[in-house]
């Protein structure tokens, strides 16, 4: 039974961190009911300091709606606004078939594997600036007495 027929998400969101990508793992339909679900996930993902890519890995997405869509359609807006690159591994069967029926292959740096798509974030060196230390208060002048002419 699907989500929509019982109105529950049926998506699992898993996620980690590497060296310039955040990884999300999706896993079961990505459809109205599971939206929630991933943007609440997603949400202390738009907390941290830009890194150079996010990965959706949608191997294991077995249905999408256009709501779906959708939401992969504002992630990849976010993403661009904060000079992220968003890169879809994974894109096979049900992920394929929506995005080209959809006509949005093309908006997307799609892979068919999870794999492929984190060989091209790991081969990348990191275009973020490093992340700077705190700065230092400026000395403060001595305060000696001057003596007058």
């Amino acid at each position: 039974m699907s989500s929509e027929a019982n109105g529950k998400a049926m998506l699992t969101v898993t996620s980690g961190l590497s060296t310039n990508a955040v990884v999300i793992r999706l896993e079961g339909e990505l459809d109205v009911n599971a939206l929630p679900v991933l943007r609440e996930h997603l949400q202390p993902v738009w907390g941290l300091r830009p890194k150079d890519f996010l990965v959706l890995d949608l191997a294991e997405v077995t249905f999408c709606d256009s709501m779906g869509m959708n939401e992969l359609v504002d992630i990849l807006q976010r993403c661009e606004a904060r000079n992220t690159r968003l890169l879809l591994g994974g894109v096979q069967g049900v992920m394929a078939r929506v995005l080209s029926i959809t006509g949005l292959r093309h908006a997307f740096e799609v892979f068919p594997t999870f794999e492929a798509a984190m060989g091209l974030a790991v081969a990348q060196p990191s275009a973020q600036p490093p992340a700077q230390p705190p700065a230092q208060p400026p000395a403060q002048p001595s305060s000696q007495p001057t003596t007058g002419p």
